[in-house]
């Protein structure tokens, strides 16, 4: 029926003594545009010398030529009645700027499971990506989206009394991971989650026992941490000869950039910081004392660590403030005296203290694609390599151990010959599909039943 239509208004247009003064243009066309699918193409045309309407749903604008050609190639033309968009909300134009937010906050959640499904549900509807972590000490996630987005999910997670008053960072985000988070392309061979939060289409909202995993269900934050320093007062503490300042980092994090002065613990997770500190400063395991409170002879708990060599004065920070939470509890479990952590982390102090002002030294590695970010919180330089999730520097990239997807020096020795084959094959897949597993990833194959196996042996 389509098909007949468009001839019959070919033929109607296509006279050689010019146009019929009596055929109406719009009516003719309305007619083809409502015996067409929602799906289906208008062919639009070229060398043309007035305007009609081309739909009866939404006003267009296209122009006729003089002349037509039947092997005019059809453009497609969005249908705002399409069903994919359904139940989807923009919130805006998808040119506005992008912003990525990072947030936490320790309190005492229970029944933190209720929260995932209406906050995952939100999230994808304002097409807002990223990674949130929901335990029963609180909430730690990392979201990308328009501000307008962004602040609707902050504004849904703090209807909850308990989670009010998030510590929170936020950046900018650059036209290329803009580029990303829109869908219009992507070069990571790694899956949508560690893409995350530069993928519109994918969040995780995942349910933890800890919002940063310190393995010692003891140490809680929401009942006492260190005392919190500002950005524009970390200069001066950090400068005094008696604070000792302490990277709560990972050796991979620590190695592209650091605090002037700051002791590196050499670990590989968070987890190894307890361990570290009780062997550095020989902290023992000791009884604690019960004292009286001479102010209003309430009781507090003092605990007593002879021979140990504690600092008088202790300042740590990490990249956005949640690690020294729990780090700086640990320390005040122990019996360390002044215990001082930086405010909002890194990524607060590169934001607000100027570039020439600042004691910071190197980039500031962050778990998204931006990988690093330097003063100002604009991207950095550093890569990531793809076989240990660690930044490469270009030099790093220009050593025989690296290899695009597989290997950098960092990892190259630690890895067998078996282990950087598969890393291969993973990356021959994803140059091959655009995914990691070809095109039947996420399909589980068909099971046999017993009765298949039964019958195949006796072949």
């Amino acid at each position: 029926m389509l098909r007949c239509g468009r001839l019959q208004l070919l033929r109607m247009l296509s006279s050689s003594s010019g146009l019929n003064p009596s055929f109406n243009p719009t009516i003719a066309i309305g007619a083809a545009s409502a015996a067409r699918s929602p799906s289906s193409t208008l062919p639009l045309f070229s060398n043309h010398n007035f305007s009609i309407s081309c739909s009866p749903f939404s006003p267009r604008s296209m122009t006729l030529p003089k002349c037509f050609s039947a092997t005019t190639r059809p453009i497609a033309v969005p249908d705002p009645t399409d069903s994919r968009n359904e139940g989807v909300e923009t919130s805006g134009s998808s040119s506005m700027p992008l912003v990525v937010v990072s947030f936490y906050k320790f309190a005492d959640f229970p029944d933190h499971a209720d929260l995932r499904k209406p906050l995952k549900d939100l999230c994808q509807r304002l097409r807002v990506s990223g990674g949130i972590i929901l335990a029963p000490e609180g909430i730690n996630g990392s979201i990308c989206g328009t501000q307008e987005s962004v602040e609707k999910v902050l504004e849904l997670i703090q209807t909850d009394k308990r989670l009010k008053g998030l510590r929170q960072v936020e950046s900018p985000v650059s036209p290329e991971e803009e580029a990303i988070h829109h869908g219009h392309s992507s070069t990571s061979p790694l899956a949508a989650g560690d893409d995350a939060p530069f993928r519109w289409d994918h969040v995780r909202v995942r349910l933890k026992r800890e919002i940063v995993s310190l393995g010692m269900p003891t140490v809680s934050p929401a009942e006492r941490v260190g005392k919190y320093v500002s950005p524009k007062d970390w200069n001066a503490l950090i400068s005094d000869p008696d604070t000792v300042v302490i990277d709560v980092r990972n050796d991979y994090e620590i190695r592209i950039g650091r605090f002037k002065g700051a002791v590196d613990p050499h670990t590989t997770a968070f987890r190894e910081f307890p361990s570290w500190i009780e062997e550095e400063f020989q902290v023992t395991e000791t009884e604690a004392q019960v004292r009286l409170n001479n102010s209003d002879g309430s009781t507090q708990q003092h605990v007593e660590n002879q021979g140990c060599q504690m600092p008088p004065r202790v300042a740590m920070y990490c990249t956005g403030g949640i690690r020294c939470e729990k780090a700086s509890s640990f320390l005040l479990s122990k019996g360390f005296g002044e215990v001082y952590h930086l405010e909002g982390g890194i990524l607060k102090y590169l934001e607000e203290v100027p570039k020439t002002e600042s004691l910071w030294e190197g980039e500031c590695f962050v778990f998204d694609k931006r990988v690093s970010v330097d003063h100002g919180l604009v991207q950095g330089t550093f890569k990531l390599c793809y076989g240990c999730k660690q930044p490469v520097s270009d030099a790093d990239m220009e050593a025989p151990e690296w290899e695009y997807g597989v290997t950098c020096p960092h990892c190259y020795s630690m890895k067998s010959e078996e282990e950087k084959e598969r890393a291969r094959a993973r990356q021959r897949q994803f140059e091959t599909w655009g995914v990691i597993g070809g095109p039947d990833k996420g399909r589980r194959p068909a099971r046999k039943t017993s009765g298949d196996t039964k019958f195949s042996k006796s072949l």
